[in-house]
């Protein structure tokens, strides 16, 4: 805003706003006078009442006068011009007239300027609050739609921790029952271990054979039920809680964001702790949107309440299968102790046979030991020999020119280092023999040392622990898994 009575700016900066024509000329002279070239004064010291000093000249170059006084710069005014007339009444009253049309007209624009702001700041204030209520409005619809859900999530997550505590109770008995089937399981897989252990002819499938792989296929196939059903309910643990996590977790940020909002909700102009924060409006941390928001916590109730159903009916086919399992394995028990005395018997035959011809190998064994030194006592006999045939003929090579010939001795030589590297080829070819035939016998020792040890062991399974340990089973509260 300018102040009354001051000049205005824009006559300065805009003289060719005025008439081109407002005040005229007062030079009377030419503008070439003296020989000088004219020059019009620069363009900020025209104004509307000052006439063109067009009979003003200066010095040949403007440059040169850079640094003088106004006397020295400017060159004298010839005497013979008319004298310098600076301005007439009419500028004077012209200029007086510009100066009070211009003071009244900023006056009315600040009038108009005064009002209009009054105005902005009223409108502005009255826009203002209603936006605040409107914000305040919406902050408790949001506080009110969030304790809904938090309602909803609160009784949801109740629901499934109690689902969730039946199933626990369930799978324990399932775990308990299962590992009370254990007990009659071990009997027969210790009977079929010990009996599997047998190699060859041993591995005779007969009666008790039979009934001890029927048994183990029906107490494995009630366990396979079993440990189904508990990877299926351990699984259903595992969905159940990851949905009681969803739960709780949107039910911890619906806390949050309850909390929040409530504080900023009862926020007012004369609350404490509001701040300038500037820039916040342009941070978009949002991730959502209401329908999304809302989508978001009914879709983990919904897949909380899937989940429930899904746990309800597992726990009911839990309970149908430890009542079939616990007839199914009693009932093959009583029908595995009867064959075993037969089959003792047979093995104690086998066994003795085994030890006969057990004894006849070894005999064979040392026969073979014996001629195997003796093949080896021949082989270094000829080692010497044969030393001095290859030196005899190593100490020839060294005979000077032409006395290296080939004579009676040194043909006998070489057919002497011939005829006894084909004497121990043959003796090492002789004892490669026996040797392998020594291998022989040694494994066949050795299938009937550990024939023998396998149907020794076979008796004591047979006699000793098989018909010791099927002596008991488990009762059918155990079975169901109550103990």
């Amino acid at each position: 805003m300018e102040l009354l009575g001051s000049p205005l700016p824009t006559l300065y900066t805009h003289p060719g706003s005025t008439p081109a024509k407002f005040l005229p000329p007062i030079s009377m002279a030419p503008s070439s006078k003296n020989g000088f070239p004219s020059s019009p004064l620069p363009q900020s010291l025209s104004h509307p009442w000052v006439p063109r000093a067009t009979n003003l000249t200066i010095g040949p170059s403007s440059k040169s006068s850079q640094g003088l006084t106004p006397s020295e710069a400017l060159p004298p005014i010839s005497s013979r011009a008319a004298p310098f007339t600076r301005y007439t009444p009419g500028d004077w009253h012209r200029s007086n007239l510009t100066n009070s049309k211009a003071s009244e007209t900023s006056r009315r624009n600040t009038e108009l300027l005064t009002a209009d702001t009054s105005r902005l700041i009223q409108d502005k204030y009255q826009e203002t609050r209603k936006t605040q209520v409107k914000t305040t409005k919406k902050l408790g619809e949001r506080v009110n739609d969030i304790k809904f859900w938090k309602s909803q999530l609160r009784q949801e997550l109740d629901k499934m921790i109690g689902e969730n505590n039946a199933l626990t109770d369930v799978t324990k008995r399932l775990e308990r029952a299962l590992a009370k089937t254990e007990a009659p399981l071990q009997v027969t897989q210790e009977c079929l271990l010990h009996r599997e252990k047998r190699v060859g002819i041993d591995l005779v499938c007969d009666d008790v054979e039979k009934q001890l792989l029927v048994e183990a296929d029906v107490i494995r196939s009630c366990q396979e039920r079993m440990r189904r059903y508990l990877d299926q309910a351990e699984a259903r643990l595992t969905s159940n809680r990851m949905a009681q996590h969803e739960v709780e977790r949107d039910l911890a940020n619906k806390q949050v964001a309850h909390c929040i909002d409530d504080q900023c909700h009862q926020l007012r102009n004369t609350s404490d702790g509001i701040s300038y924060y500037q820039g916040v409006e342009r941070v978009d941390a949002t991730i959502s949107v209401p329908e999304s928001w809302a989508k978001f916590t009914d879709k983990n109730i919904l897949r909380s309440q899937s989940e429930r159903a899904a746990s309800a009916q597992l726990r009911d086919n839990i309970e149908n299968l430890l009542v079939v399992t616990a007839n199914e394995m009693r009932r093959q028990f009583s029908c595995v102790n009867v064959a075993f005395t037969h089959r003792i018997a047979e093995t104690a035959e086998a066994k003795r046979r085994i030890q006969d011809h057990l004894g006849k190998t070894l005999q064979e064994i040392f026969q073979l030991k014996r001629t195997i030194e003796a093949i080896r006592k021949a082989i270094r006999d000829k080692g010497r020999p044969l030393k001095v045939a290859q030196t005899r003929l190593d100490k020839r090579t060294r005979r000077p020119s032409m006395e290296l010939c080939r004579d009676t001795a040194h043909l006998r030589l070489v057919s002497e280092v011939c005829e006894m590297e084909e004497t121990l080829q043959s003796l090492q070819q002789r004892l490669g023999d026996a040797e392998d035939t020594l291998q022989r016998l040694v494994h066949a020792k050795s299938v009937l040392e550990h024939d023998l040890a396998v149907k020794a062991n076979s008796l004591f399974i047979d006699q000793e622990k098989c018909m010791g340990m099927r002596k008991a089973f488990p009762s059918t509260v155990r079975l169901l898994g109550y103990v």
